[in-house]
């Protein structure tokens, strides 16, 4: 019986998963959306994920030498970070301007911080959000020229549902992904490949997602431009970054919640800030800004939300 009073350090409970394994299947789970994008964009968008992912690693290689710290580029997630990266990028943005982006995401948003697991947000879109910030034009530029031949105009099927109206956009070809945007985020049917992989690989739950999504689908329904029309409501949440930023960069280990109840606030929450932003917004998108300013919130967001251990009870009023 004696044994029984010895018992080891936690964790008790061990995973065969580590952080390589992890980010190798986010890796996995992503090629679908990269492979369409590189078919419709063509070979440079190969070019610009390659780039982003070396800048990426370089990055953080050399700041492990610098500092004198173990090189931690073996994990994969800064991989993951260059094509994270790399697929919310427009595809004709000058090949210097992607580097940029890759060595501010690791070296300012997460290395800065103390590396993998301190970084207060995604590294990915804090690298985007500051080349939309810092050039504009480049970043909202999606004219795709192939063979001397417009292959898109530029302007986005959010863009012409914003000016436009409805009518103006193709809600299958926006389904497929045979339209202007980023990389990685025209084509629904692709992403929806990899957060099923995801999903079966259990490195993510539909908390976060779907907590997102619907949310944004009745922001939307309710205060869209076209309330009440369901056509309307599939089009936004085909176009845009809105699948790709609820499936694979909400659902960040280190930036998203960890208690159950939290993630669904931290989802409900990045779903209405998405929807004000395209509502009421100058821009047509928003999910970067609203995934980032909700990654604000976790502190907040898992203090209220943790769960009661079991046998607690409130605490009774004084008055009482």
């Amino acid at each position: 019986m004696s044994d029984l009073f010895h018992v080891s350090s936690s964790p008790h409970v061990r995973a065969k998963d580590s952080t390589d394994r992890i980010m190798l299947y986010v890796i996995i789970a992503l090629l679908p959306a990269s492979l369409f994008g590189i078919y419709n964009f063509g070979f440079r968008a190969l070019f610009i994920i390659l780039l982003t992912i070396a800048s990426c690693v370089a990055s953080e290689w050399v700041f492990d030498y610098i500092v004198k710290k173990k090189s931690t580029i073996t994990d994969l997630s800064a991989v993951v970070t260059g094509l994270l990266l790399a697929l919310n990028l427009p595809v004709s943005l000058p090949w210097w301007e992607a580097v940029l982006g890759g060595v501010f995401a690791i070296i300012i948003v997460k290395c800065i911080f103390g590396g993998l697991g301190q970084n207060f947000m995604n590294p990915a879109l804090g690298g985007r959000c500051f080349l939309l910030i810092a050039f504009a034009a480049d970043m909202t530029n999606f004219n795709v020229t192939r063979n001397g031949v417009d292959v898109y105009s530029g302007a986005t099927p959010l863009a012409l549902i914003k000016n436009e109206g409805l009518s103006s956009v193709n809600v299958r070809d926006m389904l497929i992904g045979n339209t202007a945007g980023t990389i990685g985020e025209t084509s629904v049917i692709a992403i929806l490949i990899g957060a099923i992989i995801m999903i079966l690989l259990g490195v993510i739950d539909l908390k976060i997602p779907a907590s997102y999504i619907i949310t944004f689908a009745v922001f939307m329904f309710l205060f869209g431009a076209q309330q009440f029309d369901i056509n309307y409501v599939v089009a936004e949440l085909c176009g845009g970054g809105l699948m790709l930023g609820a499936f694979f960069m909400a659902t960040d280990y280190v930036t998203s919640p960890i208690t159950p109840m939290g993630k669904i606030i931290f989802g409900i929450c990045c779903g209405i800030l998405t929807g004000v932003f395209r509502c009421f917004g100058a821009n047509a998108e928003g999910v970067s800004f609203a995934i980032i300013l909700s990654n604000c919130l976790v502190p907040i967001i898992e203090k209220v939300s943790i769960p009661r251990a079991f046998g607690m009870v409130k605490e009774a009023k004084k008055n009482e």
